[in-house]
């Protein structure tokens, strides 16, 4: 009854809506009332982990390669066209320089991308085999892990142990609540291919860079680095409009942070050509 009455007392706190305090007390309290509505009936094995699971947001390997990717490609080659530009370069230079940069870019992505979501992948497994084996050989002592993080989370200890118990005899789902409860993992997402965010990630980093490259095909000095530096502003506006359908900050916020960061680091590197072309020059 306490959880159900506390549920609202930190919606108008400020402090406390940034850090997502609100959406967990009324998590909360709507998994204590299924508990509560569940103890005469028994619980299936995976309903508490599906109430009290770890809370995404949308996003996923592919989307989050794509929108990196995307930003990794612009922001690299803004800063690398504007580096060369700086230096005194020719626009052909210049779109020559920016057409390696881009392939070298996208290959690296593509890479270090498989190689992060794999390796995540295979750890998560490997997490997974031990606590298996550690529900099939120890069963008793990952009935009384599972009865502690309940405790852990506010059950009285009677209900935390009959859950837990009743959670552990369902073979079907207990390695399942155990990898959410215990190890904080989503057995679902394993599913996800190391493949499809190598290859999000490389064609997005292509597709951001498209902006800041474009100007230098059709147009040509002064005019060309003008309307490549405007061209890339408002596509990193907008990667910054796709980064709030993950993190649900404000458009406006991250779309100008994006710009202003993106324009800095092309200002650097002119900055630093336009030195480096006088010396040599």
């Amino acid at each position: 009854m306490h959880e159900q009455s506390a549920r609202n007392e930190y919606d108008d706190q400020p402090e406390a809506r940034e850090a997502r305090l609100s959406n967990a007390e009324h998590s909360h309290a709507r998994l204590l009332s299924t508990i509560a509505s569940a103890q005469q009936s028994g619980m299936e094995g995976g309903i508490l982990a599906r109430i009290e699971g770890r809370h995404r947001s949308i996003g996923g390997n592919a989307l989050r390669a794509a929108v990196l990717g995307a930003n990794d490609g612009l922001c690299s080659t803004l800063s690398l066209i504007m580096g060369v530009a700086g230096a005194g370069q020719s626009s052909h230079n210049v779109l020559i320089a920016g057409l390696a940069g881009v392939l070298a870019g996208a290959c690296a992505m593509a890479m270090g991308e498989w190689l992060s979501v794999q390796s995540s992948r295979e750890l998560a497994q490997r997490q997974l085999a031990v606590e298996e084996a550690e529900l099939r050989e120890a069963p008793e002592e990952e009935r009384g892990e599972l009865a502690l993080i309940y405790q852990a989370k506010g059950l009285p200890k009677a209900e935390a142990e009959s859950l837990a118990a009743r959670l552990i005899a369902d073979q079907s789902t207990a390695l399942d609540t155990l990898a959410r409860e215990e190890l904080g993992l989503d057995p679902t997402e394993l599913t996800g291919s190391a493949w499809e965010a190598a290859i999000a990630s490389f064609c997005l980093f292509i597709v951001g860079a498209i902006a800041p490259i474009c100007p230098f095909i059709f147009l040509q000095g002064e005019t060309a680095v003008i309307t490549s530096v405007l061209a890339s502003a408002v596509a990193l506006y907008l990667i910054g409009f796709a980064i709030t359908l993950m993190t649900g900050r404000s458009v406006l916020f991250t779309g100008t942070r994006q710009v202003l960061i993106g324009l800095a680091a092309a200002a650097i590197t002119f900055g630093i050509g336009h030195l480096i072309g006088i010396s040599i020059g």
